[in-house]
């Protein structure tokens, strides 16, 4: 099987580095195509090959990727519609805000699509991919993508209505991960600690913290209750995150991005 990339940038660069550390990758065979030689050229590190022109990469793929900006879609798929309809790839837009039914309506055809949402997390085999697939993508096709996706990270089918909401939690989620992380580590400069090392111990913290809830059904505040003794250290830190606006702070991060969402889906939609 071929999988064409149309965009070499950094979320493609991710998921093909979390892939080439599976099987999948090894078994099948993967292409990129993108305007910007260096970006080829990065992603050619892991194995890709190279191709010459959009029409190339159509042509040789059978599922073909698209990982260009939501604003390139208009033009990519019109221009290219002869080629798509020709070919019939399966097609999988990864775009953030960009709905199948404007995919399907650029191409003008009943095109074979899906839409997946990974995050970058994916470089390391840690992403949470949401993925809708429509009815007319056969049962192998549709098999083939979720192996893809699990080959950098866990999958997650749902509704494509869920795709703004899960596109915050799933995707933009990594960013506020990386703040926090961040800031503990800074914190614990300020009180001595070296930086390096503060930020190793921050990582693992909540890497093992993430793995507590996935592997046990205990809920999130259980757990906090559990670490937080009667008038010891954790209660003291607990109780001022709540009284700094922790809860809202993620609150309000979590309904800015969706928000953003609805503004892109309006305008690209």
């Amino acid at each position: 099987m071929k999988i064409g990339f149309i965009g070499a940038g950094n979320l493609a660069n991710a998921l093909v580095a979390g892939s080439s550390q599976s099987d999948f990758f090894s078994k099948n065979e993967f292409l990129a195509y993108d305007l910007f030689q260096p970006s080829l050229d990065k992603i050619s590190a892991f194995g890709v090959t190279a191709v010459s022109s959009v029409t190339e990469l159509i042509v040789l793929s059978d599922i073909v990727i698209l990982a260009v900006k939501p604003k390139d879609f208009l033009s990519l798929l019109t221009e290219n519609s002869e080629t798509f309809k020709t070919k019939n790839p399966f097609i999988v837009s990864v775009a953030a805000g960009t709905e199948l039914s404007f995919v399907r309506s650029c191409l003008g055809f009943n095109a074979k699509l899906a839409r997946i949402m990974p995050n970058i997390n994916a470089k390391v085999r840690g992403s949470a991919t949401a993925v809708c697939v429509q009815e007319n993508v056969s049962a192998e096709e549709k098999k083939n993508l979720i192996e893809f996706c699990n080959s950098f990270g866990g999958t997650f089918e749902m509704d494509e209505s869920q795709f703004a909401v899960f596109g915050v939690i799933g995707g933009c989620s990594p960013a506020f991960n990386y703040m926090y992380i961040d800031q503990l580590a800074r914190a614990a400069v300020k009180l001595g600690m070296n930086k390096s090392v503060a930020l190793e111990v921050a990582a693992q913290a909540v890497k093992g913290s993430a793995d507590m809830i996935l592997s046990t059904d205990d809920h999130p505040y259980e757990l906090v209750d559990r670490v937080c003794s009667p008038g010891g250290t954790t209660i003291e830190g607990v109780t001022a995150l709540q009284q700094n606006g922790f809860e809202n702070a993620v609150n309000a991060a979590v309904e800015a991005s969706y928000n953003k969402d609805c503004k892109m889906r309006a305008k690209n939609n």
